[in-house]
């Protein structure tokens, strides 16, 4: 076999250069390969697309199960085509719905399966719902009131009631009523217009926070899921606290004999030591002095101190043992005071 420097460069760069954007388209539709994202896409008939678009989420039950891949109106109608994940089941009898999924409009669909086997057709008009959107009905309200030239209106209304002001009084009744509704519509125009134009400010301000609502709302879900995962801990926890209730309760019936009585003894002895309060007082008050004068004697280790008053000159040294035949006596203090070991 030649080898590649001897070849002919041109027709091995053209090669190259095809097998690179066939790799780059292939890339860039990763996602419509069947062998790469399983799943079955189904077709729904719509009344109204809503503002539904191409990428929007696909709900069972609230569980994302797939995406939108496309939108496209099929005559009087709007053909949705949805890409379920493998293994959901889809029966014949499937309702689809248009649904709101944030405050700023973005919208989803949700899937209700039903029947047994599965879709093979598309899903009618009559299996199908759309819902209100607020925002672009109040948005056309603001547009379509804007353009209403006022000061036309009533002067239409003038003329009508002066044309009709012969006919009977109800009909004249009802149509000076008329004149007053659009002179004070008219009087008020410049603070209709200030109104809407702050709903609109509102609406863009909205607009601009999408990513945080939306956020603050994935948030919340975050939170009640927590909750909803700690449920099981919680019910395990009251139902250990009414066992340890019930352990309890049985404790106190068990041993209410013993109970009682050590109770009522209780009462007893507490009624004894309030009645002799004073007498524990006074005897605490008396023990004091004597308790520490007796400290006082033995405080010196193995020596105990007294006082002997009013002794006469030369008495004998009190204390004195006999120590392998010698008289061992402690010393005799001035004031009297003699110390002997106890």
């Amino acid at each position: 076999m030649k080898p590649f420097r001897e070849r002919n460069p041109v027709p091995i760069g053209a090669i190259g250069l095809l097998l690179i954007l066939a790799t780059l388209v292939l890339a860039f539709n990763a996602s419509a390969l069947p062998f790469l994202n399983g799943g079955k896409t189904y077709h729904a008939d719509f009344a109204d697309a809503a503002g539904l678009k191409k990428g929007d989420d696909v709900r069972i039950a609230g569980v994302k199960v797939g995406s939108v891949t496309s939108v496209s109106l099929a005559g009087a109608k709007v053909r949705v085509g949805l890409k379920v994940d493998s293994g959901m089941h889809v029966g014949p009898d499937t309702h689809a719905a248009i649904k709101i999924k944030t405050l700023l409009g973005q919208k989803y669909v949700a899937l209700t399966p039903s029947g047994i086997g599965t879709l093979k057709t598309d899903i009618p008009l009559a299996r199908t719902e759309t819902p209100l959107d607020v925002t672009a009905a109040f948005n056309g309200l603001g547009q379509r009131a804007g353009q209403i030239d006022t000061k036309l209106l009533a002067k239409a209304f003038d003329t009508i009631a002066a044309t009709f002001k012969d006919t009977p009084p109800y009909v004249q009744t009802s149509l000076r009523g008329l004149q007053r509704l659009s002179t004070s519509i008219a009087s008020r125009d410049s603070a209709l217009r200030q109104l809407l134009n702050r709903a609109n400010t509102v609406t863009q301000t909205l607009a601009s926070r999408d990513a945080e609502v939306a956020k603050l709302i994935n948030d919340s879900n975050l939170v009640l899921d927590t909750v909803y995962q700690q449920r099981a801990v919680i019910h395990q926890l009251l139902i250990d606290t009414a066992a340890v209730s019930k352990q309890l309760s049985g404790l106190v019936q068990e041993n209410r004999a013993v109970i009682g009585p050590a109770l009522r003894n209780l009462n007893q002895t507490l009624v004894i030591l309030q009645r002799n309060q004073d007498n524990l007082d006074q005897t605490v008050h008396l023990a004091a002095p004597f308790i520490r004068d007796f400290t006082d004697v033995l405080g010196n280790g193995r020596w105990f101190e007294t006082v002997l008053w009013n002794l006469p000159a030369g008495v004998v040294k009190s204390g004195c043992v006999k120590v392998g035949g010698q008289q061992i006596c402690p010393p005799l203090a001035a004031n009297g005071t003699s110390g002997g070991q106890p």
